[in-house]
């Protein structure tokens, strides 16, 4: 298949509707902090859309200890500031609702394993029984899959420089 029967076949997909074009996709998560993983699924995710909507979780009920969701949006919009076709917003509540709320008909997910990927598809099949919403998931690339915020914040803990694990701006 070449690229343009491609684009074609995306664009004619169901879930769009008639003259929507590749429309929008959303990748949601509380990014405490923002990875290079993060940044991986971002990149491979953009030329799939025409918007990729970031959704920072706004409220902290399960991480007390995390940055505020204006500080942790700050940093991802810094990082692509300079690519028009990404929004970072707050999120509350479901991903189903601020997937519709931003018109988008994909929810963008990444997968390092085989528990992510059980978790993943479960996710996946509520979303499109409550809303007709699609996961598109994205396997982490390999060099990045032992990577995740929660391994990054108990290198902090411990004093080691979490630096490279970290996106540079685009």
């Amino acid at each position: 298949m070449d690229k343009q029967q491609n684009s074609e076949l995306v664009t004619r997909h169901p879930s769009l509707g008639e003259g929507l074009g590749r429309h929008c996709g959303i990748f949601v998560g509380s990014f405490n902090p923002f990875t290079i993983g993060h940044d991986s699924i971002v990149t491979r995710a953009l030329p799939l859309f025409d918007r990729l909507v970031i959704g920072v979780v706004g409220d902290q009920v399960h991480k007390p200890d995390m940055p505020s969701a204006e500080e942790r949006i700050n940093a991802i919009r810094e990082l692509y500031k300079n690519e028009p076709r990404i929004e970072v917003k707050p999120y509350y509540g479901l991903a189903v609702d601020f997937a519709k709320a931003e018109g988008a008909h994909f929810i963008v997910k990444g997968v390092r394993s085989v528990k992510d990927f059980e978790y993943e598809r479960e996710q996946a099949d509520i979303n499109r029984q409550l809303a007709g919403i699609e996961t598109i998931l994205l396997y982490a690339e390999p060099h990045l899959s032992s990577i995740s915020s929660s391994m990054i914040r108990e290198l902090q803990h411990f004093g080691v420089d979490i630096t490279p694990y970290l996106p540079k701006r685009k």
